[in-house]
């Protein structure tokens, strides 16, 4: 069972070109059903029926798991098996009548546009690091960058004459950003000043570092975005895609149309872009109720 495991999660590395953390996700998902599967001595994938496949998901409720996170394991489950189908592994899918749950999608948590601006203007640039952090914050803000993607941006990625951004995001999809003009002027300050000095001499090629001259990691990039939130005195709940919510939410605000929005946040699905929509529908029955004489 773990020799077909690995092919699938090989496949989906060189086929699919999926990330790693995505492909780690997939492989905690299959194990918890093999460990399930092995408790009802079920030690091959093709004595497994529908049966078991719903037996496991009650079981993973039962436990506790949300919602989300029940429907995330059975759709790993549902594409292990088109791929034991695929290879000829298995004649039948036992996954494939088995419908996944429906979801109410929650809306994401945004910043207000002036609690956005006392984000970015928190960080010191009158020191290398704080040079360093506003260049981070404007750019992901500018962009609506996942932060996983910010980090592993290099420095040919950007080009400042021309205003725009070159992102690999999930699957290795590549697209294009513009950048705004606060942007441009926070990164031209980065890379004429504070990254010099970060560098130390070496070569690196990625345009965000830490103060060791290396690549800013994920949970640094994460801890900072809090650090500054605090500091704005920001009480809504800081998450690491909070200012990519926020990104999409107030272009959609100011007129701008979905489909571009979708290409710019790399949303392979448009109905992923639409949940933002809502935000901008629930804002607006609030101010309705706040101010229209009969609410």
């Amino acid at each position: 069972m773990n020799e077909l495991v690995d092919a699938f999660l090989n496949y989906l590395s060189v086929e699919r070109g999926l990330s790693r953390n995505t492909i780690i996700s997939y492989q905690e998902d299959i194990n918890t059903y093999i460990d399930f599967l092995k408790g009802t001595h079920i030690d091959s994938f093709s004595l497994a029926k529908k049966n078991d496949i719903t037996d496991f998901m009650l079981s993973q409720k039962d436990k506790g798991l949300a919602s989300n996170s029940v429907a995330r394991r059975l759709a790993a489950i549902k594409a292990f098996y088109r791929f034991l189908v695929r290879e000829r592994i298995l004649k039948t899918d036992p996954s494939n009548l088995i419908d996944s749950p429906k979801l109410w999608k929650k809306i994401p948590q945004t910043l207000s546009v002036n609690e956005v601006d006392a984000l970015l203007s928190q960080p010191n640039i009158r020191n290398r690091q704080g040079i360093r952090d506003k260049a981070i914050l404007e750019t992901l803000y500018a962009t609506g960058m996942r932060v996983s993607e910010a980090v592993n941006l290099k420095t040919d990625n950007v080009n400042l004459d021309v205003g725009f951004l070159r992102c690999t995001g999930k699957g290795n999809k590549e697209r294009i950003i513009p950048l705004g003009a606060k942007a441009i002027a926070s990164l031209k300050k980065y890379l004429g000043v504070s990254r010099p000095q970060q560098l130390k001499n070496k070569e690196i090629d990625f345009l965000f570092l830490n103060r060791f001259g290396k690549k800013i990691s994920r949970q640094s990039l994460w801890k900072l975005i809090k650090r500054y939130a605090r500091e704005a005195r920001i009480k809504k709940p800081i998450r690491p895609h909070t200012l990519r919510h926020s990104f999409a939410t107030h272009l959609l605000e100011r007129g701008a149309d979905l489909r571009s929005v979708q290409e710019m946040l790399g949303h392979a699905n448009i109905s992923t872009t639409q949940i933002y929509t809502h935000i901008s529908k629930e804002r607006l029955k609030a101010i309705h109720r706040m101010f229209h004489p009969r609410p």
